[in-house]
């Protein structure tokens, strides 16, 4: 009796199914470290680009003068040299909106500015709100 040599598992199953090939896995980290990268540089340039508007604004404090007024002041503060427009609310006890008016703060005129603004109201207001202030670059008010 003739003993065969014992063969090995993985002989067996190369012979069966033929040689495995060529392990992928090298190939997948390498595509999904290129895609992680890219999805963290588009965060930072995104975070980037939200935190430093061309145009921020705040309002210092108002003042409800009479039932169909109330006075208000506003910084505005720019990055560069643009136009502004600043939206400002007067709401009543309700919270409906009795007064509205829109500032334009000019290109040529100071990056950093405080503005008295008066607004008139239909009835008499209890508070005044400042929306924001966007610019032909910045749709969303800051």
């Amino acid at each position: 009796m003739t003993d065969s040599p014992a063969a090995t598992p993985t002989s067996d199953l190369n012979a069966r199914y033929g040689r495995a090939g060529r392990s992928r896995r090298p190939l997948l980290i390498g595509v999904l470290a290129v895609v992680v990268l890219a999805g963290l540089a588009w965060l930072i340039w995104a975070a980037w680009v939200q935190s430093n508007p061309p145009v921020r604004s705040q309002l210092q404090g108002f003042e409800i003068v009479s039932p169909t007024s109330a006075k208000a002041t506003m910084k505005v503060d720019r990055t560069k040299s643009v136009e502004a427009s600043c939206r400002l609310q007067a709401k009543a006890a309700d919270f409906s909106i009795v007064g509205e008016l829109t500032v334009t703060v000019p290109a040529g005129s100071a990056r950093h500015q405080t503005l008295p603004v008066t607004l008139t109201t239909q009835r008499s207001a209890t508070t005044v709100v400042l929306v924001g202030c966007t610019t032909a670059d910045q749709h969303r008010p800051h």
